[in-house]
């Protein structure tokens, strides 16, 4: 099934086939819904090179953080949200990204909280990794950047992020594309013991539990996270170019502060904010989607994931589930990004 078919600004591929689905919806002319999205705020910022093909990056003022972020695309285009996860940046859509502005969308991909160029803009803040908090960010950014309404597309961090939006405030949501499906879940329920083998596959959750593990991610960020990458993806052969250039975006200074808080805040050993006690309440619910949705899966995801069937019942509008073969593992929008665009322009198809 496929589908009739979110700015104050500062700031080795293996799915092509899905481009020619591009280039035949483009020829015949299937149209786009165009999305509302108000004039350009003023006092836009261009900050520093993006690298890997991306335009300038910029960045906007957006509730507790300036937020850098990439923006590609007809500024009226309707709008897509890309969104990333951990331990990976922007350029997981680095290819996305141009086969979505060629079918007339306008690209929005946002650095999370702890990433590349994004900040805080108060000392004060508590560098808070809980998903409500990156919900909430999501939200302070289409409305800086005068967003009505978007499709949000992601992985990991960022598909749960994704759900959450769509669930809590479908009124800001066209559609969703969510790698690894429903990841909306309440503190008490990540406190549930697992079965044996799903417990293995968390083991740095339970190594960023202990002060040993927050000293040694700090030291070893970069090794972490490159052996993090071997084993989501044990069939991607990223070469070193193509992860260092994402590695940089961890060298952000709360990137260990908002990486560590996530995983004991799940584990319920650190305590949230108070600002977003309601929104935790509605995400504890485990609240439906509504929105049409595109789920998708890799075929050598070695990242914990849920089978399609525990969420499906999850999804209350129109739906459909698509697997990924050819050895694509966690990070799918960079390992299949023909696959991933495509399912962004089926699920936002009118």
């Amino acid at each position: 099934m496929q589908f009739p078919a979110l700015e104050k600004t500062p700031s080795n591929r293996r799915q092509f086939l899905g481009i020619t689905g591009v280039a035949v919806m483009a020829q015949l002319g299937l149209g786009l819904a165009t999305i509302g999205a108000l004039p350009q705020p003023a006092g836009a910022r261009t900050a520093t090179p993006a690298g890997g093909g991306f335009p300038p990056l910029k960045s906007v003022d957006a509730g507790l953080l300036d937020i850098s972020y990439i923006d590609m695309g007809p500024a009226k285009g309707p709008v897509a949200i890309l969104l990333h996860g951990w331990p990976y940046d922007i350029h997981s859509f680095a290819e996305v990204a141009p086969l979505l502005t060629a079918n007339g969308y306008r690209v929005l991909i946002p650095y999370l909280r702890g990433y590349g160029a994004t900040r805080f803009l108060s000392a004060d803040s508590l560098r808070n990794g809980q998903p409500a908090a990156l919900a909430q960010d999501l939200i302070d950014f289409m409305d800086a950047l005068r967003i009505e309404r978007a499709t949000l597309a992601g992985f990991d961090w960022g598909a749960r992020t994704a759900d959450i939006v769509a669930a809590i405030w479908p009124q800001r949501t066209t559609a969703l594309v969510a790698v690894s499906g429903y990841l909306v879940s309440g503190q008490e329920a990540g406190k549930a013991p697992l079965p044996p083998e799903a417990e293995l596959q968390w083991w740095y959750q339970f190594y960023f539990a202990t002060e040993r593990g927050r000293a040694g991610y700090d030291k070893n960020r970069k090794d972490f996270n490159r052996l993090i990458w071997k084993l989501a993806s044990p069939k991607w052969n990223f070469d070193e170019a193509t992860y260092a250039r994402s590695a940089a975006s961890f060298d952000n200074p709360d990137h260990v502060d908002i990486v560590i808080h996530n995983y004991r805040w799940r584990l319920g050993l650190a305590e949230g904010e108070a600002r977003y006690a309601d929104l935790d309440r509605r995400i504890a619910a485990a609240p439906t989607i509504g929105i049409p949705t595109i789920t998708m899966e890799g075929d050598a995801n070695g990242a914990p994931h849920p089978p399609p069937a525990a969420y499906r019942a999850k999804f209350t509008g129109r739906y459909e589930h698509r697997d990924i073969g050819g050895g694509i593992g966690h990070n799918l929008p960079q390992e299949a990004p023909a696959a991933f665009a495509q399912a962004v322009l089926d699920v936002g198809l009118g």
